[in-house]
């Protein structure tokens, strides 16, 4: 039987987008962990441009169907499936027209050029927080990878803290490259208030400009771990990380080595049990 539980949320994963390091590294992670100490699950969006057809995928069912409510709108939530070869390990896609079916991810920018990034991230945190309930599986570690993520560990932490599914969860959130080129919309606080974001995570968007580094910044209160992915981080960042007193990896640190990410996942765990034990 497994050890720990790894859900792996993550922007990019190659082959089914190929866009260099932060796909590689989203399709290398899962399945270079050890079978036998390590149970896997792997969720992205399901980008327009991601071929159907060549990669496998088939929609789930079982899975699909749940309405997720945002600024008063309903938005179907539709699951597919594809599974990650040669390991075989499962991809479940996020998926809905108008969020994600219609984004070509290399021209579009992922959609950050847009103006509802913000329903974007929240339909996507949402969606994949949802899909792990309706799986009953309880994570462990939950590491999330670029922009995309950023609004899955303050969901888990706030709308979703009292789902015993996540419980014992660990969050590690990764920075990556990249940045949000559209307007934010400036009822970003109002809808995540809604869905009942704590106060003091309110306040980090009342208190900072509406861009790229919001998301960053909520993801990194919410989360146990950071990694910084990039050449350089962005002092801003590092700051405000080091002000959480969490742990901190970096590019130099980890680079692209499956080994050094697990013995991080372990470093968090240890530190978790010694902590339980004072």
């Amino acid at each position: 039987m497994a050890d720990k539980k790894i859900l792996f949320v993550s922007q990019e994963i190659a082959p089914y987008l190929q866009t260099g390091e932060p796909s590689d590294l989203g399709r290398l992670l899962p399945q270079s962990m050890p079978s036998k100490k390590f149970e896997v699950r792997t969720f992205m969006p399901k980008f327009g441009n991601i071929n159907e057809r060549r990669n496998q995928l088939h929609e789930v069912i079982r899975l699909s169907g749940l309405n997720i409510e945002i600024n008063d709108n309903d938005h179907p939530l539709i699951i597919k499936v594809a599974s990650m070869q040669p390991s075989r390990i499962q991809v479940y896609f996020i998926d809905n027209d108008d969020y994600f079916q219609k984004l070509d991810s290399d021209e579009n920018d992922y959609g950050f050029n847009r103006d509802d990034n913000d329903e974007r991230t929240i339909f996507f945190a949402r969606g994949t927080i949802e899909t792990v309930k309706k799986l009953k599986w309880a994570p462990d570690i939950i590491q999330c990878t670029g922009l995309i993520t950023a609004l899955t560990p303050v969901y888990v932490r706030n709308m979703y803290a009292q789902e015993p599914e996540f419980a014992n969860s660990r969050i590690i959130y990764t920075v990556m490259p990249g940045e949000i080129t559209g307007k934010i919309d400036d009822g970003f606080i109002e809808k995540l208030k809604t869905d009942g974001v704590h106060n003091d995570t309110l306040d980090i968007l009342k208190n900072n400009r509406l861009d790229t580094n919001i998301f960053h910044k909520l993801a990194i209160n919410a989360a146990d771990a950071v990694i910084f992915h990039t050449e350089t981080p962005d002092p801003e960042l590092l700051e405000f990380t080091k002000q959480r007193n969490i742990p901190v990896a970096t590019l130099q640190q980890l680079g692209n080595d499956p080994k050094l990410y697990i013995d991080f996942y372990d470093r968090l765990s240890s530190a978790d049990k010694t902590d339980n034990k004072k």
